[in-house]
Protein backbone atom coordinates (compact mmCIF):
# COMPACT_ATOMS: atom_id res chain seq x y z
CA UNK A 1 0.00 0.00 0.00
CA UNK A 2 1.65 3.37 -1.09
CA UNK A 3 2.36 5.99 1.70
CA UNK A 4 1.68 9.88 0.78
CA UNK A 5 4.74 11.40 2.20
CA UNK A 6 4.01 14.68 0.16
CA UNK A 7 0.60 16.63 -1.14
CA UNK A 8 1.16 19.87 -3.26
CA UNK A 9 -1.64 21.65 -5.58
CA UNK A 10 0.20 20.20 -8.68
CA UNK A 11 1.52 16.57 -7.62
CA UNK A 12 1.77 14.08 -4.40
CA UNK A 13 5.21 11.95 -3.41
CA UNK A 14 4.74 8.23 -2.42
CA UNK A 15 6.28 5.42 -1.20
CA UNK A 16 5.75 1.87 -1.71
CA UNK A 17 7.45 -1.39 -1.42
CA UNK A 18 7.73 -4.00 -4.23
CA UNK A 19 9.28 -7.14 -4.76
CA UNK A 20 12.20 -7.43 -7.06
CA UNK A 21 14.83 -10.18 -8.57
CA UNK A 22 16.88 -8.51 -5.89
CA UNK A 23 14.43 -8.80 -2.92
CA UNK A 24 12.08 -6.23 -1.80
CA UNK A 25 12.86 -2.75 -2.46
CA UNK A 26 11.55 0.86 -1.37
CA UNK A 27 10.29 3.04 -4.65
CA UNK A 28 9.10 6.61 -4.72
CA UNK A 29 6.82 7.83 -7.48
CA UNK A 30 5.55 11.51 -8.47
CA UNK A 31 1.42 11.11 -8.42
CA UNK A 32 0.22 13.93 -11.22
CA UNK A 33 -2.79 14.46 -13.08
CA UNK A 34 -2.68 14.17 -17.26
CA UNK A 35 -1.21 17.31 -19.16
CA UNK A 36 -1.81 18.21 -22.41
CA UNK A 37 0.64 20.19 -25.11
CA UNK A 38 -0.55 21.57 -28.27
CA UNK A 39 0.96 22.98 -31.47
CA UNK A 40 -0.83 25.49 -32.75
CA UNK A 41 -0.07 26.67 -36.69
CA UNK A 42 -2.24 29.33 -38.17
CA UNK A 43 -3.44 29.88 -41.65
CA UNK A 44 -0.13 31.82 -42.70
CA UNK A 45 1.24 28.51 -41.41
CA UNK A 46 3.22 29.69 -38.64
CA UNK A 47 3.66 27.92 -35.19
CA UNK A 48 2.50 29.47 -32.04
CA UNK A 49 4.93 29.37 -29.40
CA UNK A 50 5.12 30.56 -26.05
CA UNK A 51 8.06 32.27 -23.53
CA UNK A 52 8.09 31.54 -20.30
CA UNK A 53 10.22 31.51 -16.75
CA UNK A 54 10.29 27.73 -15.76
CA UNK A 55 11.30 27.81 -11.89
CA UNK A 56 12.29 24.17 -11.77
CA UNK A 57 15.47 25.31 -13.93
CA UNK A 58 15.42 28.82 -13.28
CA UNK A 59 15.59 29.58 -16.58
CA UNK A 60 13.07 31.28 -19.36
CA UNK A 61 11.80 28.60 -22.05
CA UNK A 62 10.60 28.43 -25.72
CA UNK A 63 7.92 25.57 -25.92
CA UNK A 64 4.54 24.85 -26.75
CA UNK A 65 1.15 26.28 -24.52
CA UNK A 66 0.16 23.03 -22.51
CA UNK A 67 -0.57 22.15 -18.87
CA UNK A 68 -2.56 20.04 -16.10
CA UNK A 69 -6.29 18.31 -17.66
CA UNK A 70 -8.66 19.54 -15.02
CA UNK A 71 -10.89 17.01 -13.25
CA UNK A 72 -13.70 15.93 -15.95
CA UNK A 73 -11.99 17.61 -18.86
CA UNK A 74 -10.15 15.64 -21.68
CA UNK A 75 -6.57 16.17 -22.97
CA UNK A 76 -8.01 17.90 -26.13
CA UNK A 77 -10.51 20.08 -24.30
CA UNK A 78 -7.38 20.79 -21.62
CA UNK A 79 -4.81 21.12 -24.57
CA UNK A 80 -7.27 24.01 -26.34
CA UNK A 81 -8.15 25.70 -23.37
CA UNK A 82 -4.61 26.00 -22.22
CA UNK A 83 -4.17 27.35 -25.90
CA UNK A 84 -6.62 30.28 -25.57
CA UNK A 85 -5.65 30.91 -21.52
CA UNK A 86 -1.67 31.01 -22.77
CA UNK A 87 -1.85 32.67 -26.49
CA UNK A 88 -5.59 34.02 -27.32
CA UNK A 89 -5.29 31.75 -30.18
CA UNK A 90 -8.03 29.18 -31.11
CA UNK A 91 -11.10 28.59 -33.78
CA UNK A 92 -8.76 25.49 -35.53
CA UNK A 93 -9.14 21.62 -36.09
CA UNK A 94 -7.73 20.02 -33.51
CA UNK A 95 -5.56 16.69 -34.51
CA UNK A 96 -4.51 14.22 -32.00
CA UNK A 97 -0.62 13.43 -32.10
CA UNK A 98 -0.95 10.65 -29.49
CA UNK A 99 0.63 10.85 -26.03
CA UNK A 100 3.77 9.92 -23.90
CA UNK A 101 4.69 9.10 -20.41
CA UNK A 102 6.34 11.96 -19.36
CA UNK A 103 9.07 9.98 -16.98
CA UNK A 104 7.40 6.19 -16.29
CA UNK A 105 10.56 5.62 -14.11
CA UNK A 106 8.83 8.03 -11.10
CA UNK A 107 5.86 9.63 -12.59
CA UNK A 108 2.87 7.46 -13.48
CA UNK A 109 0.94 10.31 -15.35
CA UNK A 110 0.40 11.06 -19.01
CA UNK A 111 0.85 14.00 -21.63
CA UNK A 112 -1.23 14.49 -24.46
CA UNK A 113 -0.36 15.89 -27.34
CA UNK A 114 -2.22 17.78 -30.06
CA UNK A 115 -2.13 19.76 -33.04
CA UNK A 116 -4.46 23.23 -34.55
CA UNK A 117 -4.54 24.13 -37.67
CA UNK A 118 -5.45 27.00 -38.84
CA UNK A 119 -6.03 28.59 -35.31
CA UNK A 120 -6.65 32.43 -35.18
CA UNK A 121 -6.23 34.76 -32.50
CA UNK A 122 -9.60 35.28 -31.60
CA UNK A 123 -9.26 36.51 -27.53
CA UNK A 124 -6.55 37.78 -25.33
CA UNK A 125 -4.51 36.11 -23.00
CA UNK A 126 -5.71 34.74 -19.85
CA UNK A 127 -3.28 33.82 -17.30
CA UNK A 128 -2.91 32.17 -14.18
CA UNK A 129 -1.66 33.68 -11.23
CA UNK A 130 2.30 34.19 -11.28
CA UNK A 131 2.41 33.78 -15.34
CA UNK A 132 3.75 35.90 -17.76
CA UNK A 133 4.14 34.66 -21.14
CA UNK A 134 5.31 35.77 -24.49
CA UNK A 135 3.67 34.85 -27.42
CA UNK A 136 6.03 33.82 -30.56
CA UNK A 137 5.34 32.64 -33.79
CA UNK A 138 7.72 30.93 -35.56
CA UNK A 139 7.77 29.32 -39.47
CA UNK A 140 8.35 25.72 -39.64
CA UNK A 141 11.94 26.18 -40.66
CA UNK A 142 12.44 27.61 -38.00
CA UNK A 143 10.75 25.04 -35.55
CA UNK A 144 12.78 22.56 -37.37
CA UNK A 145 15.98 24.92 -36.29
CA UNK A 146 14.69 25.53 -33.01
CA UNK A 147 14.38 22.12 -31.99
CA UNK A 148 17.66 21.09 -33.92
CA UNK A 149 19.78 23.03 -32.39
CA UNK A 150 18.58 22.97 -28.72
CA UNK A 151 17.00 26.05 -28.43
CA UNK A 152 13.32 24.33 -27.44
CA UNK A 153 14.91 21.86 -24.54
CA UNK A 154 11.67 20.69 -22.85
CA UNK A 155 11.11 17.42 -23.64
CA UNK A 156 7.08 17.25 -24.15
CA UNK A 157 7.55 20.53 -26.81
CA UNK A 158 10.09 19.08 -28.36
CA UNK A 159 7.69 15.54 -28.85
CA UNK A 160 4.76 17.50 -29.65
CA UNK A 161 7.11 19.92 -32.46
CA UNK A 162 8.76 16.55 -33.43
CA UNK A 163 5.22 14.58 -33.96
CA UNK A 164 3.78 17.56 -35.70
CA UNK A 165 6.67 17.83 -38.40
CA UNK A 166 6.62 14.72 -38.80
CA UNK A 167 3.17 14.90 -40.16
CA UNK A 168 2.91 17.92 -41.24
CA UNK A 169 1.72 17.93 -44.50
CA UNK A 170 -1.18 15.43 -43.29
CA UNK A 171 -2.31 17.70 -40.90
CA UNK A 172 -2.42 20.92 -43.07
Amino acid sequence: MPEQLVHTPIFDVESFDAETPAGVRTYYRLRAPDWANIAAITADGHVVLIRQHRWGTDEETLEVPGGMVDPGESGEEAAVRELREETGYGGGRVVPLGWVHPNPAIQDNRCFLFAMVDASLDSHQDLDEGESIAVELVTKAQVESLVTEGTISHALAVVTLQRLLARWSDVR
